[in-house]
């Protein structure tokens, strides 16, 4: 048994021609995110307090989808949402709706320790936000000139977009699949392991572009985009309809616990029974395994393990 920490940024349609402009600067945020993580587990620091720090930094770059790089709704506004949950104890929190608040992880992880509820939402969770002094600032903070041209590009064409679409054209439907072609940015997540076994998770995300304003997606539903117990801790990616549908996260975990099945069996089964080009996940397990399975064209990823194991990658192969 060792320590272990994975990482996303989201998964999606990602060329393999997508231009170093695009690819370098968040494989940069998650070797960073990733250095982060490992230096706060070899300190003996608890998952919990792991994942919503590598989470708050990931928030705090523009690269990704949450926080500071937070997609748009339909009506140009900016809804984050985020979900922490510990392992052993099967506390969480989780938060959408969110506006003002720099660091969704945080809040939710307030919602998990200050609070008897598991989710607060929308106002209430503004409120509860200004309660605890956490920092907010305007929504303007948010918006960047890339998430609305994003934002000008699905309108045009009358469709929600995910994380990772080339500029789509009009006559695509909302309900046709991916098209191939340029980057935007990723939803995140972090699962971490320590010594003792101890599991957590944590994702925070913007959403899709052009959704409608108040819809919710997988991350802050226990269960779908987020989970943790005894056995291992999840982080899903990709289309929230679809991990909420199959349960993803949870499911690992059932699987491992009802099959016998290690976590990489696990999490590729998982992932092989939702619909192609809908869903990834990182996970770990409370004996150190990683796993990272996606049935999209990539993802961005990160693991490193206490033997010595690290990779950054996006498509089948590392990186490095």
């Amino acid at each position: 048994m060792g320590w272990a920490i994975s990482v996303h940024g989201g998964a999606g349609d990602i060329p393999l021609s997508l231009p170093p402009e695009k690819r370098l600067p968040r494989e940069a945020g998650l070797r960073r995110c990733l250095d982060v993580g490992i230096a706060a587990l070899k300190a003996h620091n608890h998952p919990l307090d792991v994942v919503e720090l590598v989470v708050r930094e990931l928030e705090n770059n523009p690269h990704f989808n949450a926080g500071k790089g937070s997609v748009l709704t339909t009506s140009g506004t900016v809804e984050m949402e985020a979900c922490i949950m510990d392992g052993k104890t099967m506390k969480c929190g989780a938060v959408s709706g969110v506006s003002t608040v720099v660091n969704a992880i945080s809040l939710a992880r307030l919602v998990m320790d200050k609070t008897p509820h598991i989710y607060l939402a929308f106002d209430g969770a503004e409120a509860f936000a200004r309660e605890q002094g956490l920092e907010t600032v305007e929504m303007s903070h948010f918006i960047t000139p890339e998430n609305i041209e994003r934002l000008k590009q699905a309108q045009e064409a009358d469709r929600v977009q995910l994380d990772y679409t080339q500029p789509i054209q009009k006559e695509v439907p909302k309900d046709a699949a991916l098209a191939d072609g340029d980057s935007q940015i990723g939803t995140v997540g972090c699962v971490a392991v320590d010594n003792e076994g101890n599991l957590a998770t944590a994702t925070s995300t913007g959403g899709i572009v052009n959704k409608m304003v108040g819809r919710i997606g997988d991350t802050p539903i226990i269960g779908a985009g987020t989970y943790a117990n005894h056995l291992c801790a999840v982080s899903a990616t990709g289309r929230g309809e679809a991990i909420i549908r199959g349960t993803i996260a949870r499911d690992v975990a059932a699987v491992m616990e009802f099959k016998g099945l290690s976590l990489k069996e696990a999490a590729a089964y998982v992932i092989d029974q939702v619909p192609r080009g809908n869903a990834g996940l990182v996970a770990v397990s409370s004996t150190g395994e990683v796993a990272m399975p996606f049935n999209t064209t990539g993802m961005f990823r990160a693991c490193a393990t206490e033997d010595g194991y690290s990779e950054i990658a996006i498509w089948d192969s590392p990186t490095k």
